[in-house]
Parts: structure tokens; sequence; C-alpha cells
């Protein structure tokens, strides 16, 4: 059996972690790696102690995990790896955007050392995935990325989506069709604290999110003044 399917199961625990800490801004523990992959507290507990065994993660007076250095190069391999199945499923394969994450999962073991760079290559080397995450090994990667989330966007400015909430798929859907994606400028027109909602504006409609909903959205600034001045109204 290769490899990277024998190790399936660890990759897979090396992977949240990265996404958590990496991605999220959050520390991993193990409740919070028990949610993520919808498993056991004891299931979690064991494979920790594996990767523990292998040098792979180490575990501080906190129990926060933290990847070694070995750890988190196999973590960014099948990070990379997941993330070129992405762009091979909806940019070549048309797959509906909000299915990508899933079936990438089932890819992602399926990519050896050999095809990864010749995929890399055959998509155009992307530097970020579908759902706005970096590549690892990328020039993307190396840019700190923004933890803002449009949660915490006050009444009146406007930002852009960045990158949203991958492993949710009727989130997803979601997003999808309401447009927020990637790229996209929308404009917080109206913040409801005690309702714990708020509004955005996008191609002249609004759309009401709540705030748990909002959290899975990072944003940053507009990239592009045009787009900014126009978002807001100013020609």
């Amino acid at each position: 059996m290769p490899k990277q399917v024998e190790n399936a199961a660890s990759d897979d625990y090396l992977s949240a972690i990265y996404r958590l800490t990496h991605d999220e801004g959050l520390e991993a523990f193990a409740v919070r790696l028990s949610d993520r992959l919808s498993v056991t507290p004891p299931s979690v507990a064991g494979m920790l102690k594996r990767l523990q065994r292998d040098n792979l993660v180490q575990l501080d007076k906190r129990k926060t995990i933290k990847l070694t250095t070995e750890g988190q190069k196999r973590a960014e391999q099948m990070v990379r790896r997941h993330r070129l199945a992405e762009c091979l499923l909806t940019s070549i394969l048309k797959i509906p955007w909000w299915q990508a994450y899933e079936e990438a999962h089932l890819l992602e073991h399926g990519i050896s050392d050999v095809t990864e760079p010749n995929l890399f290559q055959a998509l155009g080397k992307p530097s970020r995935s579908p759902f706005g995450y970096p590549i690892p090994g990328t020039k993307d990667a190396n840019q700190p990325l923004s933890m803002t989330t449009l949660s915490e966007t006050t009444e009146g400015n406007a930002v852009q989506i960045d990158r949203v909430f991958e492993e949710d798929e009727q989130l997803l859907q979601f997003f999808d069709t309401e447009g927020l994606r990637p790229g996209v400028i929308l404009k917080v027109s109206l913040v409801e604290q005690y309702r714990g909602t708020l509004t955005v504006e996008l191609e002249d409609r609004s759309i009401v999110l709540g705030s748990q909903v909002a959290g899975r959205i990072w944003t940053c600034r507009p990239k592009s003044q045009a787009e900014l001045r126009a978002s807001i109204g100013i020609t």
C-alpha cells in the first residue's frame, strides 16, 4: 500500500492542527480536534500519543498541541495536495465549488511526490485554493494571513472576502447561493448587535448574516481602490 494511504489517519490530524493554528489563528486542543474531525475524545487521545511517539506533535503544560518541524512539513505537504486537488476539481473537472472540499479530501491521499509537481504545473501554478487559502510552497503561503472576520467589521465599512470556511458543505452551498466568495467586496450597512446579525450589501442587494456565519468569513482591505470606491458609492 502506498505510504500516503497508510498514513491517511495521522495526516488528517496533522492537517487539522495546521488549519486550526495557521489558517484560523486558534490554539489546537484535543477537544477542538475531536469536534473538527468528528471523532471521540479517546480516539483523539490515542492518535496524539502516536503522533508524539513519531515526533510529529508536542504538547505543552496547557495541553496545547503544536506541530514539530517534521509535523509541520507533513501537514504542509498534505494541505498543499488537498488544495491542488480543489483547484483541479473546480477549474478542470468543473465540480461545483461547494463540493470541492469534500471531494478533494478523497483525492489528496492519492497524489504522490511524482504527480504533485506535474499537477501544480498543469494547473498554472496556483497560489490560492478556490476558497481563498494559500497553497503551501507558493509565494502567498509566505504572507501573513488576515485573522479578521466579517463579524468583527464595523457598520459602514467595506471589506474584501479573503477566504471562507471550507469544511462545512451546507455552509458553502449558502455562500455559493449568495455569491459570497473570495475576492468579493462587501459593504457592511447595518450591525444589530443584540439580534446577533449584520447586513451586507453586494451588487445592489442586501444579505443578512448571523454573527456565527459571518465569523466563518475572513476579510481583508480591498485590494483595488477602484472597486472600493464603487462599493461605497464614490465615483
